[in-house]
């Protein structure tokens, strides 16, 4: 068995993380930490996993965690960086899934997240952990940048087209909506029931920090530079994104073409679904699931564009589902394992 520790299991994708695990025939929890809840039971703040786990909350420097053989940290950013050097020298093998380990950069790091990279010697030795794009490498990976939620949706949305230089990389733009969730589990007003329900709006126009994660994955694929114009949007769901991506095609393709590119590109990829011509892909369909879809369409009337859709539920695939998945591959399984669930209806 996988002896697994989580540092940071009070939030969101820390609770999804535990409940996936649970479920795992070839992993055992046996350490899930917490400074402010040391001592308290984690089933008392996440009453699904009552009857499941039975471990209360400890101290990380208490936790055992450097005996553990993989340890998940689903921690705030500039957390997991102070932590994961001395893990990696206990022969750990570490999951981020925060931003610590996602740029390359320590220069570009410090200046989205507003202070110095605690460990920038470990910033190109992170396997991105993005299986569609970097399986191989994933295997023998002793730690992982798991990659953000929009980064997922929208990476996955355009790999088919940067990749095989379909499109003019100068003029991706993706538009894409989160639920919620996305914004941690944190006391907010700005996520209040009052404040979000019944209502739509942008944020992050300005500069998003997942845009440069998402520029520097497409044009580590692309012959030539990447320009892309990111808006996310908050909508009133718990779960799931929506991303609806836009690009102008480098040459004469038309839908058939496109089609057929997208399902070459993911042709066995367990955790990515192509689906029909002109197929609507809705959030609903991967709620609890670590399945991206994606729908390709061209506009009528403009045969130089193209639009994809692509969803995921941000908790699974865009967070704790492709972070089993990444540790799924660092240890030889089969990469779907503890993974494979419809979506929930409704």
């Amino acid at each position: 068995m996988i002896r697994a520790g989580i540092v940071g299991g009070t939030g969101y994708t820390g609770a999804e993380l535990l409940r996936l695990l649970m479920a795992h025939p070839e992993v055992e929890v046996v350490a899930v930490t917490s400074r402010q809840e040391a001592g308290r039971p984690v089933s008392e703040l996440h009453p699904g996993l009552r009857g499941y786990l039975e471990l209360e909350y400890r101290e990380p420097a208490d936790a055992g965690l450097e005996q553990c053989d993989v340890v998940f940290f689903a921690t705030p950013h500039a957390a997991a960086m102070h932590a994961v050097p001395a893990l990696l020298d206990a022969r750990v093998r570490v999951v981020d899934l925060s931003a610590d380990f996602r740029l390359r950069d320590a220069e570009l790091w410090a200046r989205w997240y507003g202070e110095a990279h605690a460990c920038p010697e470990l910033l190109e030795e992170a396997v991105y952990g993005l299986p569609e794009l970097n399986r191989e490498a994933l295997h023998d990976a002793q730690l992982v940048a798991c990659p953000g939620c929009y980064p997922t949706a929208i990476v996955l949305g355009f790999l088919p087209l940067v990749e095989a230089g379909l499109v003019d990389p100068a003029t991706l733009v993706a538009d894409a909506v989160t639920g919620v969730s996305g914004a941690g589990r944190k006391a907010s007003v700005a996520m209040l029931h009052g404040e979000v329900s019944e209502s739509f709006r942008a944020y992050g126009v300005a500069g998003h920090r997942h845009l440069p994660e998402i520029s520097a994955v497409l044009q580590g694929v692309s012959a030539a530079e990447v320009g892309l114009v990111f808006v996310p949007h908050l909508v009133p769901m718990n779960r799931g994104i929506h991303a609806t991506l836009h690009a102008r095609l480098d040459g004469s393709l038309d839908l058939a073409d496109l089609q057929a590119a997208f399902e070459r590109r993911y042709q066995g990829e367990p955790c990515v679904d192509v689906m029909p011509p002109g197929s609507l892909p809705e959030t609903r369909s991967v709620r609890g699931s670590n399945m991206c879809r994606v729908a390709v369409h061209q506009p009528p009337g403009q045969p130089q564009q193209v639009v994809v859709l692509s969803v995921i539920d941000n908790l699974v695939k865009g967070a704790s589902g492709q972070a089993v998945q990444n540790m799924n591959l660092m240890f030889g399984l089969d990469e779907t394992l503890g993974l494979v669930s419809p979506g929930m209806l409704p």
